[in-house]
């Protein structure tokens, strides 16, 4: 799990950050897009994101508090302050590498309820994803479609991954973030909602060091 202290932001930038395909647009039996990209921008996931927002704030923010101390324990060991850490710098404080590995094994048991109901809210929209999936090859009479790293250039228009968006919208307009007692998540399920941690955190540093940048840009007289 991977806390971001501005999710909401960084899916609506993801979302805006995604090319745009035009309503009117045909593909020529080509297209491109992968479940991840339509799930980290489905109306349902951003929802459900926001309610587990609310839902496990203080675990959030325990995760975040844990993270910062192990941060700064592993900063101490840096006593040459060359920012990597030697195998001689490690074996010399064997106490606070002790204290780090406590730190990182609290941070997993705070994050296990927060995975394990973004995980259920993916695994509702993988279930219908392939339904979406096959809706949309029949309306744009797609012959082939594959992930976008498996092409190395293509024409705007192949990427249809806002009509997937539409459709699992339409389809999935809501999920659930309680899952049953009994339930436990499929390998495919954990591994996409890594995927989308990591495409969320990922737009969110993107954000920031725009923001940076914008700041330490000049004013104009």
């Amino acid at each position: 799990m991977t806390s971001k202290t501005n999710i909401l932001s960084a899916v609506a930038l993801a979302g805006a950050a995604l090319i745009a395909v035009p309503a009117s647009a045909q593909v020529a039996g080509i297209a491109t897009s992968s479940p991840e990209a339509v799930i980290v921008r489905s109306q349902a996931r951003i929802n459900a994101y926001q309610q587990i927002e609310t839902q496990y704030a203080a675990q959030i923010q325990q995760v975040r508090t844990l993270r910062q101390e192990a941060a700064t324990l592993q900063q101490s060991l840096d006593t040459n302050k060359d920012g990597q850490l030697s195998q001689q710098e490690v074996q010399a404080n064997p106490t606070v590498v002790q204290q780090i590995q406590q730190k990182e094994q609290a941070i997993q048991t705070a994050s296990q309820p927060i995975v394990l109901a973004q995980t259920y809210a993916i695994e509702q929209l993988i279930n219908d994803y392939a339904n979406v999936q096959q809706q949309v090859i029949n309306q744009k009479k797609i012959q082939i479609m594959l992930t976008p790293d498996a092409i190395q250039w293509a024409p705007e228009v192949v990427n249809v991954t806002d009509d997937l968006v539409n459709v699992l919208n339409q389809r999935v307009p809501a999920v659930q973030i309680t899952p049953p007692a009994d339930w436990r998540p499929r390998q495919e399920s954990l591994q996409t909602q890594q995927t989308v941690s990591q495409v969320i955190l990922q737009v969110a540093q993107q954000q920031a060091a725009q923001q940076a940048a914008q700041q330490q840009q000049p004013t104009g007289r």
